[in-house]
């Protein structure tokens, strides 16, 4: 065989191999920017900054959508918390969800949240909210879990505080807020 031939076996051999590394690494960056475009997504729609959160909600495949809902369900238990909703509580869980991008633009999420804040969400739902948030709490380490329910249960605190008590004296988070708060925290305790 000739040195010419062997020369260009090599070659063609060294060019598929760089071919195959090069798709190899182009696939790595594709996935990595796919993950980063993911967690920008969830911290967008649940206000989460948290890293290592974002990491294992990706990892866990949960999409924004579903995340906004996790936020937003619990806003809406406490505000109906004492069987009505106030105005302040009102303009407080429209805040909230204002924050969240996942929620605030969205015609179906701005029907949804304002048929929510007319009437209680049915049980069905909280239930609902409640399997899936044990669930996620459940697959996360504890910093993360530590770091979702802070997330989750400070947003709603902000909506049991809004009423300010009458005339803004006296308590500011009601019996039947506090209630549900406790059950909130219990959600995320494991």
């Amino acid at each position: 065989m000739s040195d010419e031939f062997l020369g260009d076996r090599k070659r063609a051999l060294e060019e598929a191999f760089f071919a195959k590394e090069n798709e190899r690494l182009r696939q790595r960056l594709r996935q990595a920017d796919e993950t980063k475009a993911r967690k920008q997504a969830l911290a967008a729609a649940s206000g989460i900054s948290d890293e290592a959160v974002l990491e294992r909600l990706v990892a866990l495949d949960l999409g924004s959508d579903t995340l906004a809902a996790l936020s937003l369900v619990p806003l809406v238990m406490v505000a109906w918390a004492d069987g009505s909703i106030e105005e302040k509580e009102r303009e407080a869980v429209l805040a909230a969800a204002a924050e969240t991008a996942g929620t605030g633009g969205r015609e179906v999420d701005c029907e949804l949240l304002d048929r929510w804040l007319k009437q209680p969400p049915p049980r069905e739902l909280v239930a609902a909210w409640t399997d899936y948030a044990r669930a996620v709490s459940a697959s996360l380490d504890d910093a993360a879990r530590q770091a979702l329910k802070a997330e989750v249960v400070g947003r709603a605190r902000r909506v049991a505080e809004a009423a300010g008590g009458f005339l803004g004296l006296g308590r500011r988070v009601s019996a039947a807020e506090r209630a549900v708060l406790e059950r909130l925290e219990q959600v995320f305790s494991g």
